[in-house]
């Protein structure tokens, strides 16, 4: 099993909030420059202010249906669940109280449009309880977390988390890589059924052609 974190990951959960927080203050989202920190507090934002900015964009912006897609994670995990790979969606996105409906559907409408490939999805902060075989994670805390419950961690990329060590991937491509080769260690890599499109425009591709 894959344990797939969406923020950070998936998801530019950054870029997206950014946007609300410029529209809330009414200036340029570039005058916010991008987290080199875990937190937002490089914008001035105390926890208050990231509670309320964040349930305004969860609850009246509906932020989650439109972030952006990290580029290649689409079709690196369709070809990883090509080989085999159980893949976990496990994300802490139940932050804001009384807004859980808006939350899962945003999330779950999301993952469909962007053709994100899953067998399952957790949302919950605990990430060592799912007790997958590796997991993919950018926020600092959770990578210590998984590894100080003896987990195997790939660190996506961000500014905020190079100071830890370990298995790390710049990019989706590289994520691809080390997961082959994990799941290569362990016996667990099957070739693509045969008769199966590759990539994640298959659906697309089979609705055209029926």
């Amino acid at each position: 099993m894959l344990g797939v974190d969406l923020d950070g990951v998936c998801a530019d959960y950054s870029a997206g909030f950014r946007e609300v927080v410029a529209a809330d203050r009414g200036i340029d989202p570039d005058d916010l420059p991008m987290p080199t920190r875990w937190g937002f507090h490089h914008w001035g934002l105390d926890d208050a202010d990231y509670a309320r900015l964040h349930k305004l964009a969860v609850t009246d912006k509906r932020m989650l249906r439109h972030l952006p897609a990290i580029e290649g994670c689409a079709d690196a995990l369709w070809r990883l669940s090509d080989l085999g790979a159980w893949i976990r969606i496990i994300t802490h996105r139940l932050y804001v109280n009384w807004g859980h409906a808006i939350t899962v559907s945003d999330t779950v409408a999301w993952l469909d449009e962007h053709r994100i490939p899953y067998r399952d999805i957790c949302f919950l902060g605990a990430k060592p309880q799912v007790e997958a075989d590796a997991y993919i994670d950018d926020a600092p805390h959770n990578i210590v977390a998984l590894r100080e419950a003896g987990n195997t961690v790939i660190i996506f990329d961000q500014p905020y988390n190079r100071e830890l060590d370990g298995y790390r991937a710049e990019d989706w491509g590289e994520v691809e890589e080390l997961v082959a080769a994990l799941a290569a260690r362990k016996g667990a890599v099957q070739p693509q059924l045969p008769g199966l499109d590759a990539g994640a425009e298959r659906l697309d591709r089979r609705r055209r052609l029926t």
